[in-house]
């Protein structure tokens, strides 16, 4: 391949501050895209002599294209290490459940068999709340602005995203996320949240919800609206969201649905009692499919957005083999454990949230762990699991609210490769997923993936 083409595709991502070695950075970048064919790098051994007068061609591409530092994350970026080549991820999302709530819990046998035999992160903490905010932060490194459950403003090009306007859009408003773009600054974390999330008493930990364990936090920080789609996108790799009882239609424009009937029908058609939009229970929702909150996504990348059933599913791309090299795999909202009221009891949500196993409702925690097994089975049983490095990432994005208690989470990873029941103590969180599977894909980290305090998962991964 060329290596003035290859400068000009990837000129954002390599793009990198002025006291980087920017010919290592480039060098590096060109073997992983490449795949670490041995016939390519000796094929381009003499576009690889040009690393002599890099800095030069970047300076060039970056003028000629249109790209500059400006295009580019405004923190430095770099590619991380410490995880070994990954040709497949599969990422899947559970909801709203604290460690100590899925660990030892009887009513979740499956969950607690992968968890003796997988690689699990015994100290990982969600960074914040609510649901939507950490979906955000596994994609893309970033809150972006967002610490609310609101829906986006599907196809506003006129409006600003919150890191432009330098706004945070919190639970106060009511009002649709413009979509993510542009470059500007993301909202603070607190160690302790007293305002958005509940209403507590500033310097008493015991009446606020805890981000991460309760002393750490990440300030605001110089961002850039992408997510790891536009990095996969950019390295030329195939992504693709599934999205459980997401309508046949496709993701435009759809807030919630129950599979059929969604927020976008016309349900003035129907003869009284007219049913409202409101009466549909919300199995998808787009708060679980971060992707649509970008605009990137809303521009060019619907299509990567699919269901689970049928032609183009998961369950289908699954069997025959043709599958992306990043899922990220939502459940519906009975499925992924946080329930939903009007969908029976398996789905009804949990009588008190408490932080403990007490006052759980036994059905949904059950049949999450159903769920979870029937995923992981057909992920595993898929002709793909066994050709390259493979890896199943479960998260739960976060812990049930309990006030005074860490937002400790389960995170496990099932691997075809290497160390398998490996226990890690070491701290991560989010954006340490994000990081490692940056690495795994050789892409540059994203945002708050890019902190010194965030680490890659080496020790599960390895």
């Amino acid at each position: 391949m060329n290596m003035l083409k290859f400068l000009f595709a990837n000129c954002s991502q390599i793009y990198m501050s002025s006291k980087r070695n920017v010919s290592s950075v480039i060098f590096r970048k060109f073997i992983f895209f490449n795949r670490f064919s041995y016939s390519s790098i000796m094929k381009n051994i003499p576009s690889l002599k040009l690393l002599a007068t890099v800095a030069a061609i970047v300076t060039l591409a970056s003028n000629l294209s249109g790209c500059s530092s400006s295009d580019a994350a405004t923190q430095t970026q770099y590619i991380p290490t410490g995880a070994p080549h990954l040709d497949h991820v599969w990422v899947v999302m559970m909801e709203n459940h604290g460690y100590g709530q899925i660990v030892g819990n009887p009513n979740a046998p499956y969950i607690n068999q992968l968890l003796n035999s997988s690689n699990v992160a015994n100290n990982y903490f969600a960074v914040g709340h609510p649901s939507l905010t950490n979906y955000l932060e596994v994609v893309g490194g970033s809150n972006f602005g967002v610490q609310s459950d609101n829906n986006t403003d599907w196809h506003n090009a006129t409006c600003q995203s919150n890191i432009v306007a330098g706004t945070n859009a919190n639970e106060s408003s009511s009002a649709r996320i413009c979509p993510i773009s542009g470059t500007g600054m993301d909202a603070a974390t607190p160690a302790i949240d007293y305002t958005n999330e509940v209403t507590g008493t500033p310097g008493n930990p015991a009446t606020g919800a805890w981000n991460i364990d309760g002393t750490a936090s990440f300030g605001s920080a110089n961002t850039v609206g992408q997510s790891i789609a536009d990095q996969l996108a950019t390295a030329g790799l195939s992504w693709r969201s599934y999205q459980e009882n997401l309508p046949i239609v496709g993701a435009d424009k759809i807030d919630n649905s129950d599979g059929l009937i969604s927020n976008a029908d016309d349900l003035k058609l129907l003869s009284n009692p007219q049913p409202t939009a409101s009466n549909v229970v919300a199995l998808y929702a787009s708060k679980h499919n971060p992707f649509v909150y970008f605009q990137n996504v809303q521009q060019n990348g619907l299509s990567n957005i699919h269901g689970f059933d049928g032609i183009g599913g998961l369950y289908a791309d699954l069997a025959t083999g043709n599958v992306p090299a990043y899922s990220f795999i939502a459940p519906n909202q009975c499925n992924d454990m946080h329930g939903k009221s009007g969908a029976g009891v398996f789905c009804a949500g949990d009588p008190n949230d408490n932080g403990t196993q007490t006052g759980l409702n036994p059905g949904l925690i059950y049949r999450g762990d159903q769920s979870l097994q029937k995923l992981v089975n057909n992920i595993k049983g898929s002709p793909v699991w066994t050709k390259g490095n493979n890896a199943i990432v479960v998260l739960w994005d976060e812990n049930d609210y309990s006030v005074n208690l860490p937002n400790h989470v389960v995170s496990l990873v099932v691997k075809n490769y290497g160390t398998t029941a490996a226990k890690s103590n070491v701290t991560y969180n989010h954006f340490s997923v994000l990081k490692t599977i940056e690495a795994g894909f050789g892409l540059p980290c994203l945002n708050h993936a890019c902190d010194a305090s965030v680490s890659v998962m080496t020790d599960l991964f390895n």
